[in-house]
């Protein structure tokens, strides 16, 4: 398993975008004392690996989150999510709540619609057998912005999926260069890398899926069962 946290290679290096491989990131931003890169290709912005958190500061920061699943406002946040997903899916469906936390509205949402929820979280819910199995449909709400490795996070969720499985994913989309500097989402320290719709497309295109946003921050992908196509190497 590829997680957020796993070591891959040089932890320094930024001679190859994260996201979509494509090489040569140049420097976007210099925030004190945290480094911003850019990729030209999949539009992804990514901070520096020397500025990542350690584990030990990841896991500390996250028992900070007010994340109740019984909390109704923060259900009808993650409904948002829900609401674009259910469409797309069939009843009993099984899912994987993937990046879950300790406490996940949106399985308990799931659930409550009728379908069976798996869940996986390096850090709250390490339960490696459901990684082993197939889903008609993985979400990750407010996730994929932790991911160290993404391109191997979104392959990991390929290998996961069923033929004409559904990915929903929800993060803060990042639109305006001008306002990086004192966005919210910027300044979470867990978040290293921020995705714009081109960063979905090219995410999609590599791997045969189809791309949708249905919504502000909300992505729905279909595996299609194609080969890959247009891999940046």
């Amino acid at each position: 398993m590829i997680n957020m946290r796993e070591n891959v290679g040089n932890q320094n290096d930024i001679s190859r975008c994260p996201v979509c491989c494509a090489p040569k990131p140049e420097l976007f931003m210099n925030i004190a004392p945290y480094q911003y890169f850019f990729c030209f290709v999949c539009e992804a912005k990514f901070l520096a690996p020397k500025n990542w958190l350690s584990r030990e500061e990841e896991y500390k920061h996250y028992l900070t989150h007010e994340n109740d699943a019984d909390d109704p406002n923060y259900q009808k946040f993650v409904s948002k999510l829900m609401e674009a997903l259910l469409p797309k899916l069939k009843p009993n469906n099984v899912g994987l709540d993937y990046g879950c936390g300790p406490s996940s509205a949106l399985a308990k949402l799931l659930i409550q619609k009728n379908f069976q929820i798996k869940l996986y979280d390096p850090f709250f819910e390490i339960i490696e057998h459901n990684l082993t199995l197939k889903y008609d449909f993985i979400t990750c709400s407010e996730t994929v912005e932790h991911f160290h490795h993404p391109s191997k996070e979104f392959s990991k969720l390929d290998s996961l999926l069923k033929p004409g499985g559904w990915l929903g994913i929800m993060t803060q989309f990042q639109t305006d260069n001008n306002r990086f500097k004192n966005w919210n989402y910027r300044r979470d320290p867990t978040h290293v890398i921020f995705y714009r719709e081109r960063t979905f497309d090219v995410i999609a295109k590599q791997r045969g899926w189809t791309c949708q946003i249905p919504s502000k921050d909300i992505v729905l992908m279909q595996k299609t069962g194609k080969t890959i196509r247009n891999q940046v190497t």
